[in-house]
């Protein structure tokens, strides 16, 4: 049987560092974005990975493509749901939509995918769903109102899903990034940073790995991740 992880939420960065990972850990790796030029590019790139554009926006689309994938691959047995764009807005800045779209991406789409995966993941001894989350789910900034409410409602689901999951062994984590990812766009906006001052997403891609190997006696349900720099 395929190992089979499925990446929702694709982009430069940790998505793409979780597919390179798991990749190379021997698992074929859907990737799931709205970008189907991307995908298609690093479908060329990374041997295991394979495109599967979404719109993570639209449940129906994520239950149609779960299934897709396990009709090419195989069951799922890893889900990593990193999808979570963030409006960076107060709350009288920030529309209701704003809210709701904040709301859809991170909670609705987290919701979406455990319920079309867990058929999947329940054929396995084991499994893993792990939670790209954000240091804006514990602390509510003054100009991150729809970010950090859609952000906090997600910890407490994914704590939810946790305690409903793990005994049939399917391990849920949230994974808490706090500080700024090393990406171009992030090097252009802070050129004046030191190399340290950023999150590396393949140590991102790493830690997450490692989540999804601890045996089920000690497994971590919540993990903050930050360079030492970071202020909190």
């Amino acid at each position: 049987m395929n190992k089979v992880c499925a990446v929702l939420g694709v982009g430069p960065g940790n998505g793409e560092a979780f597919v390179r990972r798991f990749c190379d850990e021997g698992y074929q790796v859907a990737m799931l974005a709205r970008s189907e030029e991307y995908l298609s590019q690093l479908e060329s790139e990374v041997d295991g990975s394979h495109a599967f554009p979404c719109d993570l926006m639209q449940p129906e689309q994520i239950t149609t493509v779960l299934s897709a994938i396990e009709g090419r691959l195989g069951s799922v047995s890893v889900i990593l749901y990193n999808a979570g764009g963030g409006t960076f807005k107060n709350v009288e800045e920030a529309s209701l939509e704003d809210f709701e779209a904040n709301w859809r991406i991170n909670v609705q789409g987290l919701v979406a995918a455990t319920k079309a995966a867990l058929p999947q993941l329940r054929q396995h001894d084991s499994a893993s769903i792990i939670v790209t989350s954000a240091s804006a789910a514990t602390r509510g900034r003054a100009n991150t109102a729809p970010f950090a409410s859609a952000k906090a409602a997600q910890r407490s689901l994914a704590q939810s899903l946790a305690r409903q999951l793990g005994p049939e062994k399917i391990h849920v984590a949230n994974v808490v990034i706090d500080g700024v990812v090393d990406l171009p766009r992030t090097r252009k906006m802070l050129p004046d940073k030191p190399d340290d001052f950023f999150v590396q997403p393949s140590a991102v891609a790493d830690a997450v790995w490692n989540l999804c190997q601890q045996d089920p006696s000690a497994w971590t349900h919540e993990l903050d991740i930050r360079p030492f720099g970071e202020n909190w």
